[in-house]
């Protein structure tokens, strides 16, 4: 069992406006974002002296130490895998405040995802490489964007499943309903309807417009310290119960068609152990489940994977709305931050202060980016 848990707390969270062109850049974004995280913490730059990060980012950890007037730095450190290191990050940052080489940490993200370099847009120009060849099995046939490689899944799933495009709606719909009341969301004001849902237009069959995460501009960040010196700040502790990463056997990134049954995420898989086993909780035990969303079938699969229904029926599940999900809106409604505004509204609902406040949430799971190496985390309320 990790000794990880209960050693560690976020005590800050800060963003940008979440846009479609930020009109500055990505280290400017991530300052922002750093500054806010910090003076909602209570604390000034000098008390910080360990960043983490994701390897795509590109704002190093020393040009946002100094952008922000951090001064020495005894802990940094980057999670690959794009979305999958969102909940990684606060890994890090936990192990090293748990370890004593730092004291305060904070994970960042930051990129003009939208007006900038465009993920949706696919492969493009790309060095030769390892992860290179993976994607050369089914970049001939037109597997070209991420949506292709997910609209892989999704075919196997539904079919296996017996279920019709149409019940991806669900996830759809409920992310809609509440960003249309989160005033940071893209989507404020603009809920779906199920029959939307079904009327806007393919990417890639199975999967239309409204099943796929929006381009964000904009940078989140969150302060960890540890649990004795967060409970002396400004805003009750979100304590770490236990963090996890996970990548399943022959894991590939997104296109991992050739391990086995494609219904279901084995990343996910490892990552539900360990939380299940470190945080000593059960399913029936979380209050709000925020879960990475960047394509509607994966949350599907993820409640899944998760244990909190059978194989096969996450999409009654979502439609029941026994179980509160993405209540930022996440980012088919907020925004597309990498899964770190995920991290961002668990805190909220343990401070009781969500724009969609669930009663009495007192401990959340988080998940980051699914069908790739990826990582999860359950925030609970202190004591």
């Amino acid at each position: 069992m990790s000794t990880l848990g209960g050693r560690a707390a976020v005590v800050g969270i800060g963003a940008t406006e979440f846009s479609k062109d930020s009109g500055r850049s990505e280290l400017a974004l991530a300052a922002e974002a750093v500054r806010a995280a910090l003076a909602d913490a209570g604390l000034a730059p000098g008390d910080v002296d360990g960043l983490v990060t994701f390897t795509m980012d590109t704002s190093p950890e020393i040009a946002v130490a100094q952008a922000t007037g951090i001064g020495e730095l005894s802990f940094f450190s980057r999670v690959h895998y794009g979305g999958g290191a969102a909940c990684a990050t606060l890994q890090q940052a936990a192990l090293a405040v748990a370890a004593g080489v730092a004291e305060v940490v904070v994970c960042y993200r930051a990129f003009n995802e939208r007006s900038g370099r465009r993920f949706g847009a696919g492969v493009r120009q790309r060095e030769p490489s390892a992860e290179g060849v993976a994607l050369g099995w089914g970049l001939p046939f037109g597997l070209l964007t991420p949506a292709s490689w997910a609209a892989m899944h999704a075919r196997r799933y539904l079919h296996a499943h017996g279920l019709a495009p149409e019940v991806l709606g669900h996830v759809a719909v409920t992310a809609r309903r509440h960003a249309a009341v989160n005033p940071a969301a893209y989507f404020h004001g603009r809920p779906i309807t199920l029959a939307e849902h079904a009327a806007s237009r393919w990417i890639a069959e199975p999967l239309r417009l409204l099943d796929c995460c929006q381009e964000t501009d904009g940078g989140q960040a969150i302060v960890v310290t540890g649990l004795d010196r967060a409970r002396a700040l400004r805003h009750p502790p979100a304590v770490i119960t236990a963090a996890a990463q996970g990548a399943g056997r022959a894991q590939e990134q997104m296109t991992g068609f050739y391990r086995g049954e494609l219904t279901g995420l084995p990343e996910m898989a490892v990552v539900a152990r360990q939380l299940w086993r470190d945080g000593g909780l059960r399913p029936s035990d979380v209050d709000v489940a925020i879960l990475y969303d960047h394509f509607t079938p994966y949350v599907l699969m993820q409640l899944e994977e998760f244990g909190f229904c059978a194989r096969g029926e996450g999409a009654d599940l979502v439609a029941a709305g026994t179980l509160p999900l993405n209540t930022h809106g996440g980012q088919l409604g907020e925004a597309y931050l990498h899964g770190m505004n995920g991290i961002a509204e668990a805190v909220r609902q343990l401070r009781g202060t969500s724009v969609n406040q669930v009663p009495g949430a007192a401990r959340v799971l988080v998940t980051a980016g699914s069908g790739v190496p990826t990582s999860g985390v359950l925030l609970g309320a202190d004591g």
